[in-house]
C-alpha cells in the first residue's frame, strides 16, 4: 500500500491510508488501515461494476492538528465524467487541514471549504467544454466528535446500539426544500425518467455542473455527533451502494464481517450480485471502545 506523507501548517504529518490510483484494470480495489491507539480500524472497497468507466473516488487521511488526532474519510461520484470527483480526492481535505477555523470551528471550516473547492474546480475547468460534476459525502473525526457533511446523493449512516441512523439525505430535486430553493433561484425541477433539475441532473447539489450552479450548489449539509459507547460503526458509500442496499441491510452485514475491510467488500459484492448497474464504493469504519493495544507498539 502507498502511503504519502505531507505536512500541514499546523503541525503533524498527513498520512494518505488509501492507495493513490484504483486498480482501473480489473475495475476493483479494496484495503483497510488501523489506528495507532486501536480506537477504530476501517476498510475501502471500490469496484467499477457494470459501468464503463471509473468516476468513484475515495479518500482516507489521518493526522494530529493542535494535539489532536483527526482521521478524515470521503466518498466522490462523479458524473459526465471522473475529472471533479478526482479534483476533490486530490484536494477537499488538504484545504480542509488549512483551514484557520479547523478544527476549532469544525462546521465553518468544513462548509467554507466544500464551497471555496468547488469555486477552485469550477476555475481549473473554465477553459474546456466538460462539464463534469460530482457528489462528496465526508466524514471528519476530531477527537472524540464525528462530523459528517454531504452535498449530492451519496450517503453516510452510523449504527448506534445496533440502529442505523443516517447522518446525510439524499439530495434529490423532489425533496420538497430543494425543490423551493431550486424554483426560488429561478430553475426548474422536471421528470425525465427520474426528477431532474432543468431536465438534465437527478441530484440537486454537487461540485462542478458550472451550467447548473445557480441552481446546483456545493453548500453542505453537517451533523455532528459525540463518539460514544453506542457507536458502532460507519459506513460512506456511493449511490451504485444506496440504490439496492437498505441503510438497515448495510448495518447488519457490515456488522456480519470482524475486518472492515472484509465488510466493505462484502458491500460491495452485495449491491452488486442485487443489480446495481453503476460505479460501487464504499468505505467502512469500526469504533473500538475498549482499549486495544496494537501490535508493536512502543511507548514513546
Amino acid at each position: 500500500m502507498m502511503v504519502d506523507i505531507g505536512a500541514t501548517a499546523k503541525g503533524g504529518p498527513v498520512v494518505d491510508v488509501s492507495p493513490e490510483k484504483d486498480d482501473n484494470n480489473g475495475g476493483f480495489a479494496s484495503g483497510g488501515w488501523k489506528s495507532e491507539d486501536g480506537r477504530l480500524s476501517c476498510g475501502y472497497s471500490s469496484f467499477r461494476g457494470k459501468r464503463a468507466t471509473m468516476e468513484d473516488f475515495y479518500d482516507i487521511k489521518t493526522s494530529k492538528v493542535d494535539g489532536q488526532t483527526v482521521c478524515l474519510f470521503g466518498i466522490f461520484d462523479g458524473h459526465g465524467g471522473s475529472r471533479a470527483a478526482e479534483f476533490l480526492k486530490k484536494h477537499l481535505f488538504e484545504n480542509l487541514m488549512k483551514h484557520p477555523e479547523f478544527p476549532t470551528n469544525a462546521k465553518l471550516a468544513i462548509s467554507e471549504t466544500y464551497q471555496q473547492t468547488d469555486m477552485d474546480f469550477l476555475d481549473s475547468e473554465k477553459d474546456t467544454f466538460r462539464d463534469d460534476g460530482s457528489t462528496a459525502s465526508t466524514a471528519v473525526l476530531v477527537g472524540n466528535h464525528l462530523y459528517v457533511a454531504n452535498v449530492g446523493d451519496s450517503r453516510t449512516i452510523i449504527s448506534k446500539g445496533g440502529k442505523a441512523i443516517a447522518l446525510s439525505e439524499d439530495h434529490k430535486p423532489n425533496r420538497t426544500d430543494e425543490r423551493k430553493r431550486i424554483e426560488s433561484a429561478g430553475g426548474v425541477v422536471m421528470w425525465a425518467g427520474t426528477w431532474r433539475v432543468g431536465g438534465v441532473l437527478a441530484m440537486s447539489r454537487a461540485f462542478g455542473n458550472r451550467m447548473l450552479k445557480q441552481f446546483v450548489v456545493a453548500e453542505p449539509e453537517i451533523q455532528d455527533q459525540e463518539i460514544d459507547e453506542e457507536l458502532e460503526l460507519l459506513v460512506l458509500a456511493s449511490d451504485g451502494l444506496w440504490d439496492v442496499v437498505p441503510n438497515e441491510d448495510a448495518i447488519s452485514l457490515a456488522q456480519a464481517e470482524e475486518e472492515p475491510e472484509a465488510a466493505a467488500r462484502k458491500l460491495t459484492e452485495t449491491a452488486f450480485t442485487r443489480g446495481s448497474a453503476d460505479n460501487i464504493t464504499c468505505i467502512v469504519v469500526k469504533f473500538h471502545h475498549k482499549k486495544v493495544e496494537p501490535e508493536g507498539s512502543q511507548q514513546g
